[in-house]
């Protein structure tokens, strides 16, 4: 298996927003590496959206090209140490952040690409500052396709079915792709692509697959190979063996005030940013989107933005007295 390519993709990084080196990269690799492979790369947003063979349908990947970390050393390099790697800087005696959350999805869109004569795949930037790259998704290259699975959840047991309160797949999908074969279970999950996918109007059943990576969002983060390639048999499965549309409209899970749920969390928020920006005034609603996202999915980076607005107004009057 091709592990010298995931270690090219982990060296190249790309901080949201300024994902041109991997753009370019993936680009020149698919060209170079996938016959009769069709790319349109959006110059306005810089998503990737390839198309191989020709067929009525076809089964669809997704993963964002962008990671969380800000900084990766000039000696960056990639440790392997029996089936787990990681980031490392020598000069600095540190770990790095490897940005697997989601280079381990770009890696596995890429090994299908090679595997499948027919298939459709999709790289978006700026997940993780908001799913700015997929909300301005074209969503006329979705009309052909199956399914959509992206590979973006951490672990290696999760089969992301619901999202935000929002189911995102059918049952007819969950009952054929037999996840229990496989070691994964269906489950709850945070913000990502697929699910602003499904607020673009997709619909098609979707799903979030744990792909091996561990400690998202840190410098300890790391990728048990084995988990990565429970991932990728998986996908092969549901690509081999589902060959049908999957059609679905997302709805509402039931038992659930998402309005309440959603003032809950904004309550929270508040409270956690108020302290955030007491020890750094400096954090942007951006910053403290991609911190703690995965904890209050119902809070969108316009949400963070507001609160953000408030807590500092709060502040303001708090040391210099009510001057309004």
């Amino acid at each position: 298996m091709d592990f010298k390519l995931l270690k090219q993709l982990y060296k190249i990084h790309s901080k949201s927003g300024y994902e041109g080196k991997i753009i370019s990269f993936v680009c020149k690799w698919i060209n170079k590496n996938i016959q009769g492979a069709r790319i349109e790369l959006d110059w306005n947003t810089g998503n990737i959206y390839i198309t191989k063979g020709t067929s009525n349908t076809y089964p669809c990947m997704v993963a964002h090209l962008d990671q969380v970390q800000k900084y990766h050393p000039t000696d960056f390099t990639v440790i392997e140490t029996k089936d787990l790697l990681f980031g490392f800087s020598p000069k600095d005696r540190s770990f790095c952040g490897l940005g697997a959350d989601d280079k381990n999805g770009v890696w596995l869109c890429l090994q299908c690409l090679q595997k499948f004569d027919f298939i459709k795949v999709a790289f978006f930037v700026s997940e993780e500052v908001g799913c700015i790259g997929s909300s301005k998704a074209n969503m006329e290259f979705f009309n052909d396709c199956r399914f959509v699975i992206q590979p973006d959840r951490r672990g290696n047991t999760d089969v992301i079915t619901q999202i935000g309160f929002m189911d995102i797949c059918s049952d007819d999908f969950i009952k054929d792709i037999t996840p229990e074969k496989f070691g994964y279970k269906p489950t709850e999950g945070m913000m990502t692509d697929v699910e602003q996918l499904k607020e673009n109007g997709l619909n098609v059943s979707c799903i979030n697959i744990s792909c091996g990576y561990y400690e998202p969002h840190t410098d300890n983060e790391f990728t048990d190979k084995n988990d990565l390639m429970k991932c990728l048999n998986f996908i092969e499965h549901i690509i081999t063996h589902c060959k049908k549309v999957y059609p679905h409209e997302p709805g509402m899970m039931k038992g659930y005030d998402c309005q309440l749920v959603w003032w809950e969390q904004y309550e929270e928020m508040y409270e956690l940013v108020k302290e955030a920006l007491i020890s750094d005034p400096t954090l942007t609603p951006a910053d403290l989107h991609s911190f703690y996202h995965d904890e209050y999915p119902l809070l969108g980076l316009d949400d963070f933005a507001m609160i953000c607005d408030d807590a500092m107004t709060e502040l303001y009057y708090e040391r210099n007295g009510d001057v309004a």
